[in-house]
This record gives structure tokens, sequence and C-alpha cells, in this order.
């Protein structure tokens, strides 16, 4: 019985102590950045000489850079470099190349594991690229882009923090169904076809089904694409009636809904149905311009596209009748894009990133600027103001107490030269470096 009454406070004592261990087993992560220059997204000027404090993955303190309490710690040192918020880009797609638009059947002969595997991959191609979240404008392939967020939220793959739509909403044929000529429908997998309807009662049962598949927002082809043999660049695809009963949905549901939209008639049914926000916008006129600012709906312009179609479709065999298109179509662009700064409407930087190569994304930064934008108006459209239409300002879009620390650095001053966002030198994504040339210690400290 002796035994047995001493043995029992030892255990209490182990598990006691075991208790304690695991109480303080659990550290707090810190990074030190000391940044030479700091645009925070928020302010109109940049900061100078700052002390960024990540801790357990959020800002935790800015301070002036010589400040004492840090004077030993490791720091990651970018004395000569910009700092900014983690870059946000609203338009892309991870499920498709530019060059998969030669030859739709390649979608055929990929299996959805194939699918997820180029997904994972062009994921950490954007983040390694500087944007650290983006919203992933929709999918052929229902469910992708929610399983590819679920994996990069759990730490399996890298990959930007990610707004999800799911299937695109677009009638049989238009510009968001898998339809390749020559193929009969039938042989298309069902699960390419996952927003496809007629009508607004299709239109808004798919809804329903989108969202709760656990889309975030909703995207519905408004017209189709600027390209297509024999066609009208842009021509209306889904009527007014149509859009606006996806736009019932999500407003029940408290979500948004963007719309491609290429041509004029289509860019005023869209913002007259609902729509918070306009992708593309390439053949607007005055009155839709109008229209968006009245509405206070924003628009996300792929300014970039038409230069790189330019530089690659003569290599890479694109019909004489795109690069026409081309032509015709980018500098139509740039003028409603200038129009719309001029009068105000709230630009979102998106460059339809699938149509551009994932590596690219930063190369529209420049032709914003030449075509009316302020480098500082340029940074904010792609960091603070997506993460306010996301409704995600509490976490992302700036270098802010409390926010993530998202962010990254380039050479030299971007509000002089903008294409240095072409240069990302280091990414770093909630306190962890994702890319750097600059050498750093991590400290993990206990408290």
């Amino acid at each position: 019985m002796m035994r047995l009454f001493c043995f029992t406070p030892l255990l209490f004592l182990i598990v006691a102590c075991e208790e304690q261990q695991m109480a303080v087993a659990v550290p707090d992560r810190e990074l030190i950045v000391h940044c030479g220059t700091l645009i925070d997204g928020l302010s109109d000027a940049p900061l100078h000489d700052r002390l960024l404090i990540i801790r357990n993955e959020r800002i935790a303190q800015i301070l002036p850079g010589d400040d004492p309490a840090y004077a030993k710690s490791d720091v990651l040192k970018l004395h000569r470099h910009t700092c900014l918020p983690g870059l946000i880009d609203m338009h892309v797609h991870l499920d498709t190349l530019p060059e998969d638009a030669e030859d739709y059947r390649i979608f055929l002969q990929r299996t959805p594991a194939d699918l997820v595997q180029l997904a994972e991959q062009l994921a950490e191609i954007v983040l390694n690229e500087g944007f650290t979240s983006i919203r992933h404008v929709g999918s052929y392939m229902d469910g992708i882009d929610h399983k590819l967020k679920a994996r990069i939220e759990a730490g399996e793959i890298p990959g930007p923090r990610m707004q999800v739509a799911g299937p695109y909403l677009t009638i049989p044929h238009g510009g968001g169904d898998m339809y390749i000529p020559g193929i009969d429908d039938s042989e298309i997998p069902d699960y390419y076809r996952g927003g496809v309807a007629r009508g607004p009662d299709e239109f808004r049962a798919r809804a329903t089904q989108i969202i709760a598949g656990g889309a975030e927002f909703l995207k519905v082809i408004a017209s189709g694409a600027v390209f297509g043999h024999s066609s009208n660049p842009g021509a209306p695809e889904m009527t007014r009636e149509e859009i606006a009963a996806v736009v019932e949905v999500a407003d029940a549901a408290g979500i948004k809904v963007t719309a491609h939209a290429h041509s004029a008639e289509s860019i005023k049914d869209a913002i007259l149905a609902g729509v918070s926000s306009i992708e593309h916008a390439s053949l607007g006129d005055d009155e839709s311009v109008a229209l968006a600012l009245q509405h206070n709906v924003a628009f996300s312009m792929d300014v970039y596209n038409g230069t790189y179609t330019e530089d690659v479709g003569a290599a890479d065999g694109y019909a004489d009748e795109f690069m026409e298109q081309n032509t015709l179509t980018t500098e139509a662009q740039r003028i409603v894009f200038e129009k719309a700064i001029a009068a105000g409407v709230r630009i979102l930087f998106g460059t339809d990133l699938g149509v551009l190569p994932h590596d690219m994304g930063s190369h529209q930064f420049e032709i914003m600027v030449e075509r009316g934008m302020t480098p500082m108006q340029a940074i904010i459209s792609a960091t603070s103001d997506p993460a306010a239409h996301m409704g995600m300002s509490a976490d992302i879009g700036a270098i802010e107490v409390g926010r993530y620390g998202d962010l990254v650095a380039v050479p030299g001053d971007p509000l002089q030269d903008i294409t240095l966002l072409q240069k990302v030198e280091v990414v770093i994504k909630g306190g962890s470096i994702v890319r750097s040339t600059e050498p750093t210690t991590m400290r993990v400290h206990i408290e």
C-alpha cells in the first residue's frame, strides 16, 4: 500500500510537468524585417527606415528602424529595398495555360488528377511572383479551386491566399462552357460543365448549387471572349434577367458577383443586374463607365494581355483573325481604362493569369501607369482596394498591425520606376519567407 501511495503523487507530478511543458512548447514565431522604405498600401506617401515585427503570422509592431530593443536581434535586412504589402491579383485561373487556347482538346486528355497537379504548380508560381493573395475567378473543373485552397490553408502545398468562385456561370457553348467545335457535348465530362445553364430559373438553381459547394463569390460570363473564329468580339451571352437571377441568389447568401463582360451592352446589363465588378470591360463606352461610377461597380481590366498576344501571337501561330481582333481590342480597352480612371471608377488589379503566363502578372503595372494611373494608385489597386472589395481588409492588403505578415520587397523605388515590381526579390507570407535573395535567421522566441 505504501508503495502505491508513493507512486500516485509521482504520477500526478509527471502529468503536471508534462502539462506545463505542453503549455510552453508552442513558441511564438517571430520574423523581424528592416525595410529601407515602406509603402503600406494605405498612405499616400512612403515611410522610411521601418522595422516590421511579424509574430505568429500577423504584424505585431511597426517601429523606427533604430529602435534599441531590436539592436542585437536577427533581422532580415532590406535597407536597399522597398517593402510593400503582398500583392493581390483579382483575375487568376490556375487550371489552364495560355497555350491551351490553341486546342481545347487538351482538356479531354487531362485527368482530374492532372488538373489538380497543374493547379498546384501554378499556385506556387503565382505566390513566388509576389501575389500572396488572389481571387480565383472560376474554373472549368468543378471543385478544383476549393480543394486547392483547402490544401494551401492546411500547409500541405505552397500557394497564395484564395477567394474562390467555383465553376463559371455561363450559357451552353458560351465563353465559360467547355465547348469544343467538332466534339459532341456528350463527350465532355460533367465536371467541366457545373455552371452551364439557360434562363433565370436554371441560373438560380446553378448559383444555389455552386454556393452550397463553397463558392465565396460568383462569376458570370455576361459576354464571350474577345477572340473567336467568325465571331463578333465580346458579343453578349447571358441576358440581364439571367444575371439578375444569379445576383439575387448571391445577395441572399451575402456574397458578390463579378461579370466577365467585354461589350458595352453586356457591361451595362451586368451593372443594372446588380453585379459588384466587371472584368475586362474592353469595349465599353462612356455610358457604361458612367453607370459603373453611379452604381459603385469596380473594373478589373487586363490591359497588358494585348501586348503579350502581340509579342507571341505570330511566333506561336495564332490565326490572322485573332491577331486582327487583338489589335482592335487592345487599344480600345486601354482607352476605356483611361476614361474609367478619369471618371473615378475603382480599378482592381487583375491580369487574367491563365490567358497570360502565371509568372507575368506584374507586367501590367507598367501599362496602368502609362495609361493614366500614378504609381501609388497602381499599387493600391493591387493591395488595399481589392482587399476591401473582397471583404478581407482585416487580414490582407496593407502593412498594418493586426493584418497578416504578407509582404514583398523590390530593389529600389517603384514610385519612380513601376517596372521594379517585375523584379520582386523577397516574398513573405504570414511571416514565413517564401522567396528571398537576402540572408536571415528566423527567431523563435518563447515567452
